[in-house]
């Protein structure tokens, strides 16, 4: 190739000169930027991408509802348990469309989970005949298949549902000063001032409220079972039973240290108990004498 040549190809000097930046490294070439540019730009759609995702994700979980370990999984597949559950055990006296059979059960349409899980969970389900009130036994099912009946219920009619599994339930400390006041004037009519349970009218009795987990009775205010009226959120909150269930359970475990509590009428000293059964044996005894002689 000439000189001429050469000049015209590579410029003046004959080649094309390297670019060297500050530091002394080779300068990339125009199309190497723009491949860098094209990746940089790439990669911070990338993480906005990534970024927008978590906070959307992390918003819902915050704001979202929990329904619990075990119920918010409850599937199809649970729902159709539920229902086998129901044709082998409610079927005959609540109909096969929930619509409740003459002179054997009413209808469940519509009372949703809550009412199933207490009903259930408390052993007063399924009942061996109908009756003016039920009494609590060992129930017949357990805690995920009593769940799975309740879907199968909520599913045909909806209604109340039955708080979480994880759901914060018992009031604190600071609340039982409430809950005992809403406790003495919406519950100790019918369950006693201590919630040791009292007869009610037509051979019906309010049962005792210690036995009861947080679940049951936030349902059964939820639902109002038998004779007990419903509590709708318009009238005791959520917050408030809370404070009621606090109130409730702190009654439970409590101690009566001092003697017999006798239903916290007490406590009551032994040697009360002792003086007056003593006498009553003093009495029975001269009674005897006397007869004798």
């Amino acid at each position: 190739m000439t000189d001429e040549e050469n000049l015209d190809a590579d410029g003046d000097l004959g080649f094309t000169p390297a670019v060297v930046d500050n530091a002394g490294r080779a300068a990339a070439s125009p199309a190497t930027r723009r491949r860098r540019a094209g990746f940089r730009r790439r990669a911070a759609s990338l993480a906005v991408l990534v970024g927008a995702l978590t906070a959307v994700g992390g918003g819902y979980a915050m704001l979202a509802p929990s329904s619990g370990a075990d119920d918010s999984t409850m599937t199809s597949a649970d729902i159709e348990a539920g229902r086998q559950l129901y044709n082998n055990s409610c079927i005959t006296c609540h109909g096969a469309n929930l619509e409740g059979i003459a002179g054997r059960g009413p209808t469940i349409v519509g009372t949703g989970s809550a009412d199933v899980y207490f009903q259930v969970s408390t052993g007063r389900m399924p009942a061996p005949v109908q009756g003016a009130w039920e009494l609590r036994k060992v129930p017949k099912f357990n805690e995920k298949e009593t769940l799975q009946l309740g879907a199968f219920v909520q599913s045909k009619g909806g209604g109340p549902e039955v708080p979480a599994a994880d759901a914060n339930l018992r009031g604190g400390p600071e609340e039982l000063g409430e809950g005992g006041e809403l406790f003495r004037l919406n519950c100790a009519s019918c369950h006693g001032a201590t919630g040791h349970g009292a007869p009610l009218s037509a051979g019906k009795i309010a049962p005792d409220l210690y036995r009861s987990t947080d679940r049951q009775l936030y349902t059964a205010m939820q639902v109002g079972p038998e004779n007990m009226p419903v509590f709708a959120n318009n009238q005791i909150t959520p917050e408030q039973k809370r404070a009621i269930i606090g109130y409730v359970q702190a009654m439970k475990e409590s101690k009566d240290p001092g003697g017999a509590g006798l239903g916290r009428i007490g406590p009551v000293a032994e040697g009360l108990v002792i003086w007056t059964a003593g006498l009553g044996v003093l009495m029975v005894s001269i009674l005897w004498i006397g007869a004798r002689l």
